[in-house]
């Protein structure tokens, strides 16, 4: 037999990383055994690695073969399907770890390394979420004291995050004494995906508070958030710390550089880090064509459209959006039309409501009401609120009082409370000095009592 000392360095493992098929590894199992290497935890635990990413069942007929397998064994296979597998094998981590409670064991009880994995898979789909909150009673149960173990916390953070959870994923990280850079990230993108009030806010602060030195994915969050702040020297800092660090250049940084220039009006700026990034993907282009196409330069998002189908790139869905949008914001009717028929007929993409939005958009800025109002009558799904104000907003300029009174009644009946909606239909009655419906507006409001916004509103 072979000896402990001995089995964490035969050349048999060797052969273990190169295989490539079921036949090899049964190949190198069968030898594994013969030589007496089966009797060892480390040669095993690399045989189960190998296995599960190769064939999952012949991983848990390993397992099942060995006559006592130590938690670190179990630990290897929790982690191997987690990190290898999707949610639908969830269920055999957990599973295994049912396997690990229930042994008889005195050596066979979860550990540190075992929950973290487990986190992990929890996170994959809400439907695992309470699995994942009965883990954190165990871990309270088996790993005392919890606060000195910071790996389980820093994956109870994570877990938390991906529930929405961000209060008690902020509270279980102000108790680790000393994150590492991974939990800091993890924290610092849940604030900046955030909807929450002020959770911009909560980034900045944060990123001043780190204890580590920061990476790509701390600037992309520190930089989305000073994009949608408005914090122009946060965002000018982070590129500048960007440079200086020597940090890359990626496509996630870029795309948030780009989508941060934009949005505080340095358009220049924003094109000139797209042009230095050695590596473009579909999300850099749509961040550049969106800026181009909020600043009113349709025609150089058009041309960026060609250049990354030439570049064989596909677009998305997110691509249509921002690109009928620079359409319609140029007035580039024709061209938008010709890109959102291309979904369909070209890429075999069904457009969505924002699809449908961004053509009546383009169709009611060009004063083609008529074409607008007949693409929401043909659309496949509801219209949303969104839409139907565009199309508000397009009879306003156009002077169309009939459309407006339809776009307002559907409007009512989704969002009555919203006074943006009653002054643009009053805006239309004034432009046609029908002063007696403006009021009879403003008595409309009163009655669902709805408050005027300030600043906005020409009802008086």
């Amino acid at each position: 037999m072979t000896s402990p000392s001995r089995s964490k360095n035969h050349r048999c493992l060797n052969l273990i990383p190169k295989c490539k098929s079921l036949q090899n590894l049964k190949q190198i199992h069968a030898q594994i055994f013969t030589i007496g290497l089966s009797h060892h935890t480390y040669p095993l635990s690399k045989l189960l690695h190998l296995s599960s990413t190769i064939c999952l069942s012949y991983a848990l007929s390993i397992l099942r073969q060995i006559p006592n397998p130590s938690v670190f064994l179990y630990n290897t296979l929790i982690s191997s399907i987690v990190s290898n597998h999707n949610s639908t094998q969830t269920h055999l981590a957990f599973s295994l770890y049912d396997q690990i409670l229930s042994s008889r064991s005195n050596f066979v009880r979860p550990n540190e390394f075992t929950y973290p994995s487990l986190f992990k898979a929890s996170g994959f789909d809400t439907k695992w979420h309470r699995h994942g909150r009965a883990l954190h009673a165990h871990v309270l149960k088996f790993l005392e004291p919890v606060n000195h173990d910071r790996f389980v916390q820093a994956a109870l953070v994570g877990f938390y995050v991906n529930c929405g959870e961000l209060r008690e994923a902020r509270s279980l990280f102000e108790r680790i004494r000393e994150p590492d850079l991974a939990t800091w990230n993890t924290l610092l993108a849940a604030y900046a995906n955030s909807e929450e009030t002020d959770s911009d806010k909560e980034v900045l602060k944060l990123f001043v508070r780190m204890q580590v030195r920061p990476n790509e994915l701390s600037l992309v969050a520190l930089i989305k958030s000073c994009a949608n702040l408005g914090e122009f020297m946060g965002g000018v800092w982070a590129h500048v710390y960007l440079l200086k660090k020597n940090l890359t250049l990626n496509q996630f940084v870029g795309t948030s550089l780009i989508d941060f220039y934009s949005k505080c009006g340095c358009l220049s700026f924003a094109r000139q880090v797209f042009d230095e990034m050695s590596e473009r993907d579909i999300s850099c282009f749509n961040a550049m064509i969106r800026g181009l196409a909020v600043h009113g330069f349709g025609h150089k998002g058009i041309e960026l459209y060609n250049s990354l189908i030439s570049q064989g790139l596909v677009p998305d869905n997110a691509t249509f959006v921002v690109t009928i949008s620079a359409c319609s914001h140029s007035g580039l009717v024709d061209e938008g039309l010709q890109i959102f028929h291309s979904m369909k007929t070209v890429y075999g993409i069904e457009p969505k409501v924002e699809h449908y939005g961004c053509l009546v958009d383009l169709l009611g800025r060009s004063g083609r009401l008529e074409e607008a109002e007949e693409c929401i009558k043909k659309m496949p799904m509801k219209p949303n609120a969104m839409l139907w104000r565009s199309f508000l907003g397009s009879a306003q300029i156009h002077g169309d009082l009939e459309r407006g009174e339809i776009a307002l009644k559907h409007l009512l009946g989704l969002e009555f409370e919203n006074s943006g909606n009653y002054v643009l239909l009053s805006n239309i009655y004034a432009g046609v000095n029908r002063w007696t419906d403006v009021e009879k507006t403003r008595e409309l409001m009163k009655d669902h009592r709805v408050n005027k916004s300030p600043g906005i509103s020409t009802i008086n």
